[in-house]
């Protein structure tokens, strides 16, 4: 079982991994912090970018030598192969740490994986810690693993669509490895974020096929695509596949008659989130599948 100390650890893991978004594409973005034998946090790190070091050696570097006897907790379960960098798990095992909590196994993970050879060097394993809270960050990634095509997100301002200097979807662009804009310029979330050979621009426009459109964001290396507002011929392309709407809604008076913009979330998707900031709220909705109609 964790401890509360753990559970607190874990949690700033996974609010550290969430830095990575827009830039670890195709990689996972992932958070760790090292704590010593005390239990106190001596380390931390996340993975930026593919070919960089991943969370936990940067993690680990930033402990030194605190890191022996104490605890690794990580969002992802440690990588177990070689390559662009060295498997995380041996890192770990180097570092003689004696612990290790995982929130979500890495279904990509070669051969026994990391948590097995984690517990046959003798070091405990924790599996499933936060788990639900760790996807808040990682869902999107093994949702592309697991799907063949990146996560997409479609966000608009209800009534204000053209205005191409609305901040509440500007500021969505940088946690996405690929924006396709009102216009149908497709660019990268964060320019120049990702790693060299990992990740490359597609080229606009993207056709009238959605099978074509989806494999040619796939073969850019992009987990999540962002795309912005409702006069967007990306939208009517890919809304079967859209995974996830944003409606930034403007504030009205107390008392009002109803407004003719497009506010509401499409058909087919379910509200899962309500922020207020200011006069502002926003809506976010996941698509409704399976059991959850």
């Amino acid at each position: 079982m964790a401890t509360p100390n753990e559970l607190t650890a874990m949690r700033r893991a996974i609010a550290i991994s969430a830095q990575g978004l827009g830039t670890t594409s195709p990689n996972p973005p992932v958070g760790c912090v090292i704590l010593d034998r005390d239990g106190v946090p001596v380390g931390e790190g996340y993975h930026l970018r593919k070919g960089d070091h991943h969370a936990e050696v940067n993690a680990l570097t930033a402990a030194g030598e605190r890191a022996e006897g104490g605890t690794a907790v990580v969002t992802l379960e440690p990588c177990n192969h070689h390559g662009r960098t060295p498997p995380c798990r041996q890192a770990l095992i180097d570092a003689k740490v004696s612990r290790v909590l995982m929130a979500v196994m890495d279904p990509t993970s070669r051969g026994e994986g990391g948590a097995v050879v984690l517990e046959q060097a003798g070091i405990e394993v924790e599996r499933g810690v936060l788990e639900q809270e760790a996807l808040l960050v990682l869902g999107p990634w093994l949702h592309s693993l697991r799907t063949g095509r990146p996560h997409i997100t479609w966000a608009y301002t209800a009534g204000a669509d053209e205005d191409d200097g609305d901040q509440g979807v500007t500021e969505l662009r940088r946690t996405h490895d690929l924006v396709i804009r009102r216009n149908g310029t497709i660019e990268e979330g964060v320019p120049g974020g990702h790693g060299e050979d990992a990740f490359h621009v597609p080229h606009a426009p993207l056709g009238d096929e959605p099978e074509k459109a989806l494999h040619a964001l796939t073969e850019a290396g992009a987990r999540t695509v962002l795309i912005e507002g409702t006069f967007n011929e990306a939208a009517r392309l890919l809304v079967d596949v859209v995974d996830r709407v944003i409606v930034d809604v403007p504030g009205l008076p107390p008392s009002s008659v109803p407004v003719s913009a497009n506010w509401s979330v499409p058909s087919g998707f379910r509200l899962v989130d309500i922020t207020a900031s200011g006069l502002q709220v926003r809506l976010i909705a996941k698509r409704v599948v399976g059991r959850d109609r």
